[in-house]
């Protein structure tokens, strides 16, 4: 009798979880619930970065390339592309940067809608040459990764004020300029893109060091995913 009454109240206990707790994880299943990361849940959409509340577009620009070719914001349209802001003797982020920038390129070489731009903050030094030249150390494959070049006020007006992306000489630092390490994102139309957090405010730039974030994500992997969500707009 005993052991009758002791499967009885198994078949109870078992009957309760069913109807308790089964129709929750069926639902968070059906939702995308489960071991979904927030941040992952934050990158769809991509904002926009907005001024005034207004999105924000690349200003425009009119650079030189390591092939001494004029490139501007507008052979980039139609193409989603990265940019940054280093210079060829840095000695300590850029190297990182553009590793990761390597990496990258490596992803979506052979895309036409896909593009790169890396403009110097040194440019009495760097000339096209030797962009070229470094150029040709990171083996870069794409058509569309210019690495580029203009005078000193052009360069840190489009940096600073143009991107919001901090660079400026500094004699007492190593390779005597000093720069943020961050990506930019553009779109396609040309404005500036970025995944959000978990309280909806935009990520703004991406770092390019190999940060890793509070939740453990990192940088370069939010955005080769956020290069390929862009890739999927239409103009």
């Amino acid at each position: 009798m005993k052991k009758s009454l002791a499967y009885i109240g198994m078949f109870l206990i078992i009957v309760i979880f069913g109807i308790i707790v089964i129709p929750t994880i069926s639902q968070r299943l059906k939702e995308g619930a489960v071991l979904e990361d927030n941040r992952s849940a934050s990158a769809l959409p991509l904002s926009y970065l907005k001024i005034n509340g207004e999105p924000r577009k690349v200003p425009d620009f009119l650079l030189r390339n390591q092939d001494s070719l004029l490139i501007s914001n507008d052979d980039y349209v139609g193409k989603v592309y990265v940019v940054e802001f280093f210079f060829t003797r840095c000695p300590s982020i850029c190297p990182i940067m553009n590793q990761n920038m390597k990496r990258i390129d490596s992803t979506f070489a052979l895309r036409n809608d896909f593009g790169i731009a890396s403009i110097t903050i040194d440019p009495e030094y760097d000339s096209p040459r030797v962009l070229k030249e470094y150029a040709s150390r990171y083996e870069v494959q794409s058509p569309n990764w210019h690495f580029l070049t203009a005078d000193r006020e052009t360069v840190y007006s489009l940096a600073n004020e143009g991107f919001n992306i901090f660079a400026t000489v500094n004699p007492d630092v190593p390779g005597g300029f000093e720069h943020q390490g961050y990506f930019a994102l553009v779109d396609k139309k040309g404005f500036l893109r970025s995944r959000t957090d978990v309280f909806g405010n935009p990520k703004v730039y991406y770092s390019g060091i190999n940060d890793v974030n509070p939740d453990g994500t990192n940088d370069i992997n939010l955005l080769l995913q956020d290069i390929k969500q862009l890739l999927k707009e239409t103009l």
